[in-house]
């Protein structure tokens, strides 16, 4: 999906569209509604990254505030320094779970053998995908397969505009690692063919990290050994590959830089986990901000619960997440039978995992997990009823 977040954003906000605008920070961050004392429209006035104060980073940036210079991961202090006017709007992942399940329901009506890949991205396996026009079989009996494909792919990018407003690239290809290196190759809205007689020249005078796997370390120690570029890996001796990088990673750079890549598309994996956390913008205290964490604490038990109930699970251990002010992490985990997807239980169990823990510094991050998932029909739950978790903090 095109720069999903923002994207989606833009579908509330459609007179933010062609402005730069970056998605980050906490919910201060919400646009103020006002009526317009003459015509009684409602205005609505977003805020600006000059207007920020914190640590939070970029989420993700619309194409014309990437043209500027902002990107993911950047903190958005700095980006404030570098366009102070960009619009700031704070994340909304409810939205971006709705518009996630939408885009991919969007996808199955179309092609069945899907491996996901988080909230924004997939995989599909094309190799037995009928073309969607019947006129084109009909003139071809045995059509091209990569004429075959085009057709698929942009059936598949018009179902999706059309069950959610928002546009996706695609790249298509021999294999996964391909596919994904050209989904990137035409955004926003592309549609890239990838041949194996297109690996020189569309795909060798790429950057070395543009390859998934090839992360800072690796790129910066391959710049220094002289390589940059993904042809340079290519042509680079295999056993000099190996003894630089080792016998597992020197041979897989020597396989991905010739594009190959035997990796299937896995339709089904087990979720080991389900997770909820947040970084505080600023450090809080377990005293002086004792509701606020509590208030926070008892938001992540509920979500991890909705998470759990609506991905068909009950957890058989909870845990707790602690990052203080000094980035040490802590987690505890207690494992409780019969297994739960309630909020009350959740809470009560995390509650009991973080008696454990000593509060005696400032907390930056707090999270809440349940493990050792089981499919719900093959489980006893608890018999409590379903409701919003209360409490304080330490109870």
């Amino acid at each position: 999906m095109d720069a999903f977040y923002a994207s989606v954003a833009l579908l509330r906000y459609p007179e933010l569209r062609g402005r730069p605008m970056v998605i980050g920070g906490g919910s201060r961050h919400q646009p103020v509604e006002t009526p317009d004392p003459v015509t009684g429209a409602v205005v609505r006035k977003f805020a600006t990254l000059r207007d920020y104060t914190g640590r939070g980073v970029v989420m993700t940036a619309t194409y014309e505030a990437r043209a500027l210079g902002l990107h993911s991961a950047l903190g958005l202090m700095k980006a404030g320094a570098i366009a102070p006017d960009v619009v700031l709007l704070p994340t909304d992942f409810d939205s971006y779970r709705t518009y996630s399940r939408l885009f991919k329901a969007a996808v199955r009506t179309l092609a069945t053998r899907i491996e996901d890949r988080g909230i924004d991205e997939i995989y599909i396996d094309l190799s037995e995908v009928e073309t969607p026009f019947q006129g084109l079989a009909a003139r071809e009996p045995s059509p091209d397969p990569w004429r075959r494909a085009r057709a698929v792919a942009q059936a598949i990018k018009d179902a999706v505009r059309a069950a959610t407003g928002l546009s996706c690239s695609i790249g298509v290809a021999p294999n996964k690692l391909l596919a994904k290196i050209s989904s990137d190759l035409d955004k926003p809205d592309g549609l890239t063919l990838l041949t194996p007689a297109d690996l020189p020249t569309r795909i060798w005078p790429l950057l070395a990290r543009k390859i998934n796997g090839i992360g800072p370390k690796s790129s910066a120690k391959l710049e220094a050994l002289g390589i940059r570029t993904i042809g340079e890996l290519a042509l680079a001796d295999p056993q000099w590959l190996v003894e630089k990088f080792g016998a597992n990673y020197g041979a897989w750079l020597h396989e991905v830089a010739h594009g190959r890549d035997e990796r299937p598309v896995i339709t089904h994996s087990e979720t080991k986990s389900i997770s909820r956390e947040t970084t505080f913008e600023r450090d809080l205290s377990a005293t002086r901000d004792r509701d606020q964490l509590s208030r926070v604490f008892t938001e992540l038990c509920a979500g991890v619960s909705d998470d759990l109930r609506r991905k068909g699970y009950v957890g058989r251990t909870i845990g707790l997440k602690l990052r203080f002010d000094n980035f040490k992490t802590v987690t505890r985990d207690q494992t409780i039978d019969p297994p739960t997807r309630d909020a009350q239980t959740i809470r009560r169990v995390a509650g009991e995992c973080l008696k454990r823990v000593p509060l005696d510094r400032r907390i930056r991050l707090l999270g809440v997990r349940a493990s050792a998932l089981t499919p719900e029909d093959d489980a006893v739950t608890l018999a409590v009823p379903q409701e919003q978790p209360t409490g304080s903090l330490f109870d």
